[in-house]
Order: C-alpha cells, then structure tokens, then sequence
C-alpha cells in the first residue's frame, strides 16, 4: 500500500478498500462475460433491438472492469484477473439464459442490482475513509446504472 502516504489515506483503509474493489471487479467480470454471451446467442424477434443492446452494454462494463482495476492499483493493491478467482467471490453467476431476450434482461437487471448495491457499500467505506476518487467513482457508476436500469425495466413494461 505505498501509495497511502501520497494520495492522504490510512494504509489499512486502502486495504479494505481494495478488498472490495476486488468483489465488485469479479461481479462486473462475471456481468460483462454473461452480457457477451446474450449479445453473441440472442435470437428472435428482439434481435435487432437487444443485440446492438447488449453490445452497448458490455463496452460500457469493460471500461468500468478497466477503472476499477486501475483504481485498486492506484490504492496500492493488486487487482484479481483469473476467472476462477472471480467466480469464488462475485454474486453474479454464470448465466446459461442467453439466447432469450427478456430473460437476458432479467439477468442484467439481476446484475445491475449487484453492482449497484455493492458500490453502495463502497460509498459507505470510501466516505468514512475520505477517499473521494473512489466515492466519486462509484456514485457516477450507480447515476449512470439507475438510468439503465429504469430503461431495462421499460423494455420489459414494468
């Protein structure tokens, strides 16, 4: 943790926060691989509306896998980067659902409530820790998520 010092933050709080940035990395990984999988296999009549979807979806989480990695690097820690590891650790489960369209976005839905609910974890953590680069990046992610997640829930009519 040799950045603490530098950035003005406890070494044991970079720590903690790392910890949890490594669960909500493994989530997103998980989220991100199921969203591909429903972008590759989607098929029917919702294929020209949810697959250019989906696609819009997955290169917004790999910039956010990207993010959150550079951020626990940035605290001074290691962020994980084998599946195996994240799937010990992440919520979101593999889907086996990818070729139905609104099953598969149930399941992002799902995952959008995951990721949403663990960054308000981190919100929590970072505020008390006075880490304001990681508050102010999981309050842009959840902004940005609550608005799809009210798209989503359209799509299905709820």
């Amino acid at each position: 943790m040799k950045n603490a010092n530098i950035i003005g933050l406890k070494e044991e709080d970079c720590k903690n926060i790392s910890e949890k940035l490594n669960i909500l990395l493994a989530n997103y990984s998980v989220f991100y691989q199921n969203t591909r999988g429903s972008h590759w296999n989607i098929k029917g009549e919702q294929f020209f509306t949810l697959h250019p979807k989906f696609e819009e979806l997955y290169n917004s989480l790999v910039l956010k896998i990207d993010e959150i990695a550079e951020r626990i690097l940035t605290l001074g820690a290691t962020p994980a980067h084998n599946y195996s590891d994240y799937l010990t650790v992440s919520t979101i489960k593999e889907s086996q659902e990818v070729s139905d369209g609104n099953k598969s976005v149930e399941i992002i839905l799902n995952s959008f409530k995951v990721v949403i609910d663990l960054q308000r974890e981190l919100l929590d953590i970072t505020e008390k820790a006075g880490d304001e680069g990681t508050n102010s990046q999981m309050s842009d992610y959840i902004t940005e998520q609550e608005k799809e997640v009210w798209m989503y829930n359209s799509y299905l009519g709820k």
